[in-house]
């Protein structure tokens, strides 16, 4: 039974005050599949529309009452029944009334008398483009839901590698901190050493009420007082110093990450610089790496210091790795990083970072700054470091970053940066940065 019943293509409202025009169009939709509606004025016509939400309307200009012009502007303004569209049936075939019922909203004409064949052609079209319309906005709310996906997940990816990154930096600081702290505990108990036998001196000083022969007496018996005045001072002198270094590793550590500022600030590039290498203070000893700087004289520039910081740290990080890979294949080498900085001219200043590592093969050379793209070994890293610093560098500041490399021997990465902030659309720093292509301006470094 279920066989027998017509599949409905859509609905056609027919509006037009010719009965023979009503029953031939009619007959001739009907017979190919659509529910067809019809009325004879404009007035009775709007109402059906919103009434009954049909797929489309064939619409008569010449009427009595409101002519089609005037129903189809009706049609237009009304928010509930505008998006359905409109072919115009009429014997007027000018250019003019044609170009008017187009700018009112219509999607085609079809002009009396007309043929069966062209009627049903047309209405045709007009219903394959209406499937492909829907499905084309059905494939952008899954591409707008695919996006919105992937861009929580761009979130999520930078700031686990923002993450992965501090923690390689807590790591080296714990180290840094670690070792005047050991320093710091042993002394302590070598002064208590020192001080308790003091103490109970004194006690028994003032237990049994000795005179002063007495007491010095037993002094230069029990304690060694030359020793201790010479060695006492010198004690205080290196616990002083084991505090001080805690305290400048904090302080470089809160300068690094820029805690008391917000924005852009006129800043010291050197000082950010330096700042951040003695984050790496425990790695560059480790892997034994020599750093050379050479500073010019700079002006301070505007920039967001965190935000440069982090590009700073992600390529000493990449410069360190691709030193340590070196190592291993061979032994005898020794690390070196060049870090150089000039004055381009009155509104540009220029850092490089060149550093002796194991260099960048050609072929990846061109996919370096590319979110995602690494060399590493799985679990070393996401490919985000390098990516997330050009963004810094070139979108959140203006500027622009290039990489050279000697495969096998040395790699250099060279930033121009302005010195005056850009406006705020040239450097605006998004708060989760989106996917990019490759990069157009700058040669793009290299993950190693």
């Amino acid at each position: 039974m279920n066989s027998h019943i017509r599949k409905i293509k859509g609905t056609i409202l027919i509006i037009d005050d010719n009965p023979v025009n009503l029953e031939v169009l009619y007959g001739t939709l009907s017979k190919e599949g659509y529910e067809i509606l019809v009325e004879m004025d404009g007035e009775s016509g709007i109402e059906q529309a919103r009434k009954n939400q049909p797929d489309l309307i064939i619409l008569d200009i010449m009427m009595p009452g409101i002519d089609g012009f005037e129903t189809c502007r009706r049609l237009k303004s009304d928010p509930q029944i505008r998006e359905i569209s409109v072919i115009f049936i009429t014997a007027i075939s000018d250019i003019e009334h044609k170009v008017k019922g187009l700018q009112l909203g219509a999607v085609d004409y079809i002009t009396k008398p007309f043929y069966e064949e062209e009627v049903i052609t047309r209405v045709g079209i007009h219903f394959q483009l209406r499937d492909m319309s829907a499905k084309l906005e059905k494939q952008n709310q899954q591409l707008s839901q695919a996006l919105d996906d992937l861009k929580a997940a761009q979130v999520q990816l930078v700031q686990s590698e923002k993450m992965s990154g501090l923690g390689r930096l807590v790591a080296g600081i714990a180290h840094e901190i670690n070792n005047p702290l050991n320093f710091l505990q042993g002394n302590l108990l070598y002064l208590e050493g020192c001080i308790a036998p003091i103490l109970s001196f004194l006690d028994r000083f003032r237990q049994e009420e000795l005179n002063l022969e007495e007491t010095l007496q037993i002094a230069r018996e029990e304690l060694d007082i030359p020793f201790l005045q010479d060695d006492l001072p010198k004690l205080f002198d290196s616990m002083t110093g084991g505090t001080e270094r805690i305290r400048k590793i904090i302080l470089n550590l809160r300068d690094f990450s820029y805690l008391d500022e917000v924005g852009f600030k006129a800043i010291d590039i050197h000082q950010c610089l330096n700042d951040t290498l003695v984050l790496f203070d425990y790695r560059l000893k480790r892997t034994n790496v020599e750093i050379i700087s050479h500073y010019d004289r700079l002006p301070v520039i505007e920039c967001h210091a965190g935000h440069l910081n982090q590009a700073f740290a992600n390529i000493l990080t990449n410069a360190i790795d691709a030193i340590e890979n070196k190592g291993e294949s061979h032994a005898d080498h020794r690390g070196r990083i060049e870090i150089y900085t000039r004055a381009l001219n009155e509104d540009l200043i220029q850092i490089g970072i060149k550093d002796n590592g194991i260099g960048i093969a050609e072929n990846i050379h061109p996919h370096i700054f590319d979110p995602f793209f690494t060399t590493k070994p799985v679990g070393s890293g996401k490919g985000l470091g390098l990516s997330i610093s050009y963004r810094i560098i070139t979108e959140g500041h203006g500027g622009r970053i290039y990489c050279r490399s000697v495969p096998g021997n040395e790699t250099e990465f060279t930033i121009e940066l302005p010195i005056r902030e850009k406006t705020p659309t040239t450097r605006a720093m998004p708060a989760s940065p989106g996917l990019r292509s490759q990069p157009s301006q700058s040669v793009p470094p290299q993950s190693r």
